[in-house]
C-alpha cells in the first residue's frame, strides 16, 4: 500500500510560521493556533508542509486506505487561511450561515482574515467538528 504523502513533522510551528507572509497572516494564525490548542487540548503541530494540526486519529477510507490526520487544522496561505473538517458537525450548516464572510470548496473554508468571521460561530463549529470527529475516531 502506498505512503500518504502527509504527514506529521518534526518542524517547529514557529520555523513554519516565520516564513508565512504577509504578517497578518501570521497574526491570524497565531490566534487560531491559540483557540485550536485551547478546544483540542493538544498542542499545534506541522502536518505536511503548510498545515498546523492538533491532535490525531487514524481513519479508513472507503477505498481501504489507512490515515493519520490533526483531529482540528488549518493552513495560513499567502491569499487567506484554509480552514479543513468544519462541514463534520451536526449543525454545521445552520453555523456557517451566521459565520461571517467566506468561500468553500468540498471540505475547506477560505477565510481571507479573521476580521470577516465571527469568533464565536467559529469556535462553536470547531467545537462540532472536534465532538464529531472524537464520536467516530477514538
Amino acid at each position: 500500500m502506498a505512503e500518504n504523502k502527509t504527514s506529521f513533522t518534526d518542524v517547529p510551528v514557529d520555523e513554519f510560521l516565520a516564513k508565512v507572509t504577509p504578517e497578518r497572516r501570521v497574526a491570524d494564525a497565531r490566534v487560531l493556533i491559540d483557540l485550536m490548542a485551547r478546544l483540542s487540548g493538544e498542542p499545534a503541530k506541522m502536518y505536511g508542509p503548510s498545515i498546523i494540526g492538533f491532535g490525531q486519529y487514524r481513519y479508513c477510507t472507503d477505498a481501504g486506505r489507512e490515515s493519520v490526520m490533526p483531529r482540528l487544522c488549518f493552513s495560513p496561505r499567502k491569499a487567506q487561511l484554509v480552514l479543513y473538517g468544519l462541514r463534520d458537525g451536526p449543525n454545521h450548516e445552520r453555523l456557517l450561515a451566521r459565520l461571517g464572510k467566506f468561500t468553500s470548496e468540498g471540505g475547506c473554508l477560505y477565510v481571507k482574515t479573521l476580521d470577516d468571521v465571527d469568533m464565536a460561530v467559529l469556535e462553536t463549529l470547531l467545537a462540532e467538528a472536534l465532538a464529531a470527529n472524537r464520536a467516530t475516531s477514538p
